[in-house]
């Protein structure tokens, strides 16, 4: 399979396989996806299709964006992602890309959200060590020394503190496809993905 295909997590379980060991595996629902646009370079200066994911009622999206679907009947989709092809001829704008373009043992990149975790400490987000827990200590989950003295005077950007930990666009790589079920649009991976259940996920070949 040349290009991706759009998905959200259903949830993580356990299989196993034919020696009895407990395989780790997270289900998702990947598709059906419709391709809304292709793009070459004679107009676009580069070659691409566009996919659409998520059917949803007309009134959940702008008039320039049922514009744009309208262009290719497609249906009115909430998510739309474009992936780099070497050649956009061999596409159709309203073909539908499904879990059955993928084989069991393929290897997958998949990208999604993590979870965001609001805003962390020094430990939590950035694995520093605590301070001596006993009576005397005065500094037990603090960071310490940030920056130098009069010269320069100041913190240096980039330093690491406590704040906002989660919620970044993450990616997992060599992720093995374990199980397709086509009739349900489920792909079942060998591990986890990010995010939590429900979001949204790009999937594409290794």
């Amino acid at each position: 399979m040349s290009v991706g295909i759009l998905g959200r997590i259903v949830g993580m379980t356990q299989i196993f396989d034919t020696s009895g060991l407990a395989i780790p595996v997270t289900i998702i629902k990947a598709g059906p996806c419709v391709i809304t646009q292709l793009k070459n370079k004679e107009t676009h200066q580069y070659e691409a299709i566009q996919i659409g994911f998520g059917e949803v009622p007309l009134k959940h999206l702008n008039k320039p964006l049922l514009g744009h679907l309208k262009k290719s009947n497609t249906p009115p989709l909430k998510h739309l992602k474009e992936f780099r092809v070497d050649s956009s001829t061999s596409y159709n704008c309203g073909d539908v890309i499904t879990v059955e373009d993928f084989q069991i043992g393929q290897m997958l990149d998949i990208t999604g959200w993590s979870i965001g975790k609001g805003f962390s400490g020094y430990q939590k987000r950035h694995h520093f060590c605590r301070g001596p827990m006993s009576h005397g200590s005065k500094n037990h989950r603090q960071p310490g020394s940030i920056g130098a003295g009069t010269t320069p005077g100041r913190v240096n950007p980039g330093k690491k503190k406590a704040g906002h930990l989660g919620n970044q666009k993450t990616t997992i790589k060599h992720l093995e496809v374990i199980h397709i079920n086509n009739s349900d649009h489920l792909l079942v991976v060998k591990g986890s993905v990010p995010g939590k259940m429900g979001n949204l996920l790009v999937i594409k070949n290794t």
